[in-house]
């Protein structure tokens, strides 16, 4: 197999794997970190939590604590999946090895390689909203505040988050994993700071704040706080008496970020103890449990500080574009406001900042992994499975860092093109969807790896653990599915989107067909190498 890696060749304490030429360079706590950045509460957690006004009789705290509680039938099943086979790749070899070489690599490929360019500018709009924009008002640029708001603005953060994400991916795991530590143990400092700040400052001090904060730093007129709240009645989306189905309604919102827990499942070729079912558990339920119960704590201060109709207004005010500040209502940015100082200020978003700059790699690393292991099993030309000495898949890194630039330009200058991308979560659950599949059946489709494993002891009144904890995600992820479909809250049942990601379905499975003719002609038949476990 194509790879720059020799024989056993030794990286300090690591071990370069001689088949694939990659690193085990991540403990367990390294990848509880980077599950604890894919759910990330401060970027795609507080983005998602501002789409509460739309089902304004949903009880938002509830909903948080029951979609993280059955949420761990998710961490069960991959950490199972972990467990059968660590290896570099994660959905796809499952898939492939379980449910069929075509299956696994239509899903995978089209949920993990193409979909990710199209997250490209979704991280850049976060970017935008959670540090340019906040710095730029602080500290008085109002013209950096008005150019994020512009076509060439989206499309130059888009840019930044590409080739950001790209620089930290080529360091290497090892060196990943101290960035990533300094940017989560800066956020907690950041988040600990922003949460006292909330514990100790009454109503009355927020509405003060507020009011001089948003006249003398975005422009807004006298008593903006009761102007907030007045526009958020006006957009519907002032909260009212609570119901349980529009609670669960509000579940797969809530999806957009506390469904990624697994993000890190294709990396655990490179995590050492990968096979050990229970540590597994605790890297991605854990970071699961903690973001749950940090939203909550979060969302009671912001109640107690803010006032729940303040929240709610605030938000349902920016979406429908009449709020007194143009601004999104980062809650970072509003809990500076009680500062009332510019240099204590910045310091707190730049701190908030690093939940950010930790996250922003997810959006090539894992994809890079799945993209590998396709060249490695010889779908992809083999020149994709090529690595550096650091372990690096450097081609399938630019096979996601390149397509995602003209991608990024569509979608800030293109007329209809962001509309386009409205399931860009929908595509990652159905390939989730399809790995839930596998884990569900794989005691009976491939009962000899299952009973070689350390999970085959584990059985609920007699069934496979696996088929338990898989079959209630499965029902998890039925439930978003077709609510995502069906219902018009949500917003992205459009059909332009549909028939737009349908093609890259296509897509995959044009190539997947395209390489099984390939390989024959050259005497390979890609149906032997999907009845055999990769190597190690």
């Amino acid at each position: 197999m194509a790879s720059n890696a020799t024989a056993g060749s030794s990286t300090g304490d690591l071990f370069q794997r001689k088949a694939t030429g990659l690193l085990r360079g991540w403990s367990v706590w390294d990848a509880f970190i980077y599950a604890t950045f894919s759910i990330n509460l401060i970027t795609l957690g507080l983005f998602i939590l501002s789409y509460a006004p739309f089902v304004p009789e949903g009880a938002l705290i509830p909903a948080i604590i029951l979609a993280g509680l059955y949420l761990i039938f998710q961490a069960v099943t991959y950490a199972a999946l972990i467990a059968v086979m660590p290896r570099a790749g994660g959905d796809y070899v499952w898939m492939s090895r379980i449910l069929g070489g075509g299956i696994g690599f239509v899903l995978a490929v089209t949920g993990w390689w193409f979909i990710l360019w199209h997250w490209v500018p979704i991280y850049a709009d976060i970017l935008v909203k959670e540090v340019f924009v906040p710095l730029a008002a602080i500290l008085g640029f109002d013209g950096l505040v008005a150019f994020f708001g512009e076509s060439a603005g989206v499309f130059t953060a888009s840019v930044i988050v590409a080739f950001m994400a790209s620089a930290l991916i080529s360091l290497g795991m090892r060196s990943y994993a101290r960035v990533q530590k300094f940017c989560f143990y800066g956020g907690l400092v950041g988040l600990a700071i922003m949460l006292v700040i909330l514990l100790v400052s009454s109503r009355a001090d927020f509405v003060s704040a507020f009011n001089a904060e948003a006249s003398s730093m975005l422009g807004a007129g006298s008593n903006a706080y009761q102007q907030t709240v007045q526009a958020g009645q006006q957009a519907g989306g002032l909260p009212t008496d609570s119901a349980v189905f529009p609670t669960l309604l509000l579940i797969p919102f809530l999806a957009f970020f506390n469904l990624f827990s697994n993000w890190g499942a294709t990396l655990y070729g490179e995590v050492r103890g990968a096979s050990d079912f229970r540590k597994n558990i605790y890297a991605m339920a854990g970071a699961l449990v903690v973001t749950s119960v940090t939203a909550v704590l979060m969302l009671l201060l912001f109640a107690k500080t803010f006032g729940w109709d303040f929240y709610y207004g605030a938000n349902a005010a920016f979406w429908a574009g009449e709020g007194p500040i143009s601004a999104w209502p980062y809650p970072a940015l509003l809990v500076s406001f009680l500062l009332g100082n510019p240099v204590l200020q910045v310091i707190l978003i730049a701190l908030m900042s690093l939940w950010f700059f930790g996250w922003v790699g997810t959006v090539f690393m894992s994809s890079t992994r799945v993209v590998f292991a396709t060249a490695f099993d010889r779908v992809l030309p083999e020149a994709v499975a090529k690595t550096t000495r650091s372990g690096v898949p450097w081609v399938a890194l630019l096979l996601m860092l390149i397509p995602s630039i003209p991608i990024s330009y569509f979608y800030a200058y293109g007329e209809n093109f962001a509309t386009w991308t409205l399931n860009a979560t929908l595509v990652i659950a159905l390939t989730f969807f399809g790995s839930t599949v596998a884990a569900a059946i794989l005691p009976w489709r491939k009962p000899e790896i299952y009973n070689a494993s350390p999970i085959a002891r584990y059985n609920v009144l007699g069934i496979p653990l696996i088929t338990v904890a898989a079959t209630a995600f499965g029902l998890f992820l039925a439930f978003c599915l077709y609510q995502w479909v069906t219902n018009d809250v949500y917003g992205i049942n459009n059909p332009s989107s549909f028939l737009y990601l349908s093609t890259m379905y296509v897509l995959a499975l044009v190539i997947y067909v395209v390489s099984r003719f390939v390989r024959r002609a050259q005497g390979m038949d890609l149906k032997m190498v999907y009845d055999e476990i990769p190597e190690d």
